[in-house]
């Protein structure tokens, strides 16, 4: 029977299961495999699965596939664990790489043993003030695209029927709204992510509801991104912002804002190895 070889890694506590497919050509990416594998009671359970591999023109490619099987538009903290996964592989040079990402041309760093630097591409589809219902609530929210579509909603932007908002984000009801809004009429027909924020002392904190994934997360990379720059859109935050994540760990988002546009866009934050092991493909296909 045919072992896989994997590491299990996590970016900020978004998990995911790393292959190398240089190491593994005999893997089978099919959606049942990669929902089969991501599953937490019978799997290795992960909120993703990331491919790797060897490139003639840069340093390599990398795939990302969310725990539902579907393909995914990009993933910020799925991107520096795919880095910091190629560093270990030794595609990295000098700890500076240039990569694709479902077809996207991106770059980033490694800057230690534990800590990895994503460098995105400019964000777009920025709107503001959309007002909605969901969950008897009223809702106030702003979108912004950062490589993946984010809903971002202030939780004092949340107001029930006696025009009362939440008083903290532990508060927040994120599977049961997050899942509502995420499928509402307003994003049809591919859905959003939805992040919900409080800001304190000069920081985001943030929780995130990820479609494909279709839970609340510990962390999402291209929503913390989204969550910074509305922040200073919206709330005057300068950069770098820093943001603390359901999970604890805390994701610096830095840019600079030139004549209303965003240029050099980063998010940098933690990475490590959980384990590595192997299975057996036929059990998972």
């Amino acid at each position: 029977m045919e072992k896989i070889s994997f590491v299990k890694m996590s970016g900020a506590g978004n998990d995911f299961i790393m292959i190398d497919k240089d190491s593994n050509p005999h893997f089978n990416l099919t959606k049942t495999a990669i929902k089969n594998l991501c599953n937490r009671r019978t799997g290795i359970g992960a909120d993703g699965l990331i491919t790797i591999q060897n490139s003639d023109e840069i340093d390599f490619i990398m795939d990302y596939y969310n725990a539902d099987g579907s393909g995914s538009t990009l993933c910020g903290n799925g991107a520096r664990c795919g880095i910091f996964m190629a560093g270990l592989s030794g595609r990295v040079k000098n700890n500076k790489t240039v990569f694709v990402q479902n077809c996207v041309n991106y770059s980033g760093e490694i800057l230690d043993e534990n800590k990895v630097k994503f460098n995105l591409n400019p964000p777009s589809d920025f709107q503001e003030g959309i007002c909605f219902t969901a969950g008897n609530n009223s809702v106030s929210a702003c979108f912004l695209n950062t490589g993946s579509p984010h809903i971002v909603i202030n939780i004092k932007d949340i107001k029930n029927s006696e025009g009362q908002a939440f008083s903290s984000l532990s508060d927040v009801p994120v599977y049961d709204l997050g899942r509502e809004i995420r499928y509402h009429d307003l994003f049809a027909p591919s859905g959003a992510n939805v992040n919900f924020i409080s800001i304190s002392d000069n920081k985001i904190f943030i929780r995130t509801y990820e479609r494909g994934v279709e839970d609340e997360t510990l962390a999402c990379g291209t929503g913390s991104v989204a969550a910074a720059l509305i922040g200073s859109f919206i709330f005057n935050l300068s950069a770098p912002v820093s943001l603390i994540t359901h999970g604890g760990d805390e994701l610096i988002v830095n840019f600079v804002k030139q004549n209303d546009e965003i240029k050099d866009l980063s998010l940098t934050g933690p990475v490590k190895v959980v384990f590595t092991g192997k299975f057996f493909l036929n059990k998972f296909i």
